[in-house]
């Protein structure tokens, strides 16, 4: 509480020196010294001045020299102190906005989230150093063709066809004395049975009236249905689905093997969709834009990475999922945090 006190008594002055402070590092990433911050204050100041300051700010906890530098970083906390308290209000460029408004111009809401989706995760990893993020209601659209295409003797492609044009490939295992007619007869079967449903539908579908196959189909047929059924619904209890785009942006952004070593376990979580649930509750919490620094959030802490995230909604105007973008610490969240916020009411507005 008493850290909490001292940091609302700060003077103009120490938040002005702080404030060029953090601007600066965003901008270079490097440690920032009295002398640069000296030139750059409105006010005339020496730079011994503002070293008295600075060493203000350390005791606070909002800085730190690393290693021998003469120049100060700021710390997570103090990235936190400028995001909530220090940074002038963030306000989407007119520039951004029509960016974004000309991607998703031409999208037919009638087709589903799909392909907004998608745009979006683009329009996200077009952003510097940063990944963009998507998570979102798992793809479940109506089911136009389904066809098995034999890839040697002991395995065979699903491909499943949606209404929304999106094709899905799966690969199954089958018998190895299964003949090409069998295949054709469980493809005509499900094509002439559940065309036009819901995937996710069809599967319940299936799972209950798979004794019933075998007296419409004959023995290996059924097989057939039952092996495509299986890899069909693989993963279907899974909710969401995750959209990472721009990873090698990141990559680029990395200056130390050290850091490349952090973003490999960061993609590795992300992969494997390690603490993902969580993105979504803590989004869905308040409205509008959370934002999460290093280790605020589990699934960045390793990597020493910040996220930006805002909701969006669904014609009822439910919070279906989050998208925003993955980058350093040193985001420039002046500029990105409304980007992220326009481009999820942006998503939200088609499907409302």
């Amino acid at each position: 509480m008493e850290q909490v006190a001292r940091l609302a008594d700060m003077n103009e002055r120490a938040r002005e020196i702080f404030r060029q402070l953090v601007e600066a590092y965003i901008a270079t990433g490097e440690p920032v010294g009295s002398r640069t911050l000296s030139r750059a204050l409105a006010i005339n100041l020496s730079p011994a001045s503002v070293r008295n300051v600075m060493a203000d700010l350390e005791d606070l906890g909002l800085i730190y020299a690393p290693h021998t530098s003469a120049g100060r970083m700021p710390t997570q906390q103090g990235l936190r102190f400028f995001v909530d308290a220090v940074m002038e209000e963030a306000v989407i460029d007119p520039d951004e906005q029509a960016r974004i408004d000309a991607h998703l111009a031409d999208i037919d809401p009638a087709q589903g989230m799909d392909m907004a989706l998608q745009k979006a995760s683009g329009i996200l990893s077009g952003l510097p150093h940063c990944a963009g993020l998507v998570l979102a209601p798992r793809h479940d659209p109506h089911l136009k063709q389904v066809e098995f295409v034999r890839l040697s003797a002991e395995r065979a492609l699903v491909i499943l066809v949606g209404e929304d044009g999106n094709v899905e490939n799966r690969a199954m295992r089958i018998p190895a004395d299964l003949p090409d007619s069998s295949l054709t007869r469980a493809a005509n079967y499900l094509n002439a049975k559940y065309a036009g449903q819901v995937m996710s539908r069809i599967a319940e579908h299936m799972r209950e009236e798979l004794a019933g196959l075998r007296r419409e189909l004959d023995e290996l047929s059924a097989e057939v249905v039952a092996a495509g059924l299986a890899v069909w619904t693989e993963g279907a209890e899974e909710e969401k689905r995750l959209i990472v785009r721009g990873q090698a942006n990141l990559i680029a952004g990395a200056k130390e093997q050290e850091d490349l070593e952090r973003l490999q376990r960061l993609f590795e979580d992300l992969e494997e969709k390690r603490e993902v649930s969580e993105l979504l509750s803590l989004a869905e919490e308040g409205e509008g834009v959370r934002i999460f620094i290093g280790r605020e959030n589990r699934l960045f802490s390793l990597s020493g990475s910040s996220v930006i995230l805002s909701p969006f909604g669904d014609r009822q105007h439910d919070v279906v999922g989050v998208l925003g973008i993955i980058g350093p610490t040193r985001l420039q969240y002046r500029r990105l945090i409304p980007v992220v916020d326009y481009t999820a009411r942006a998503i939200s507005r088609l499907f409302s």
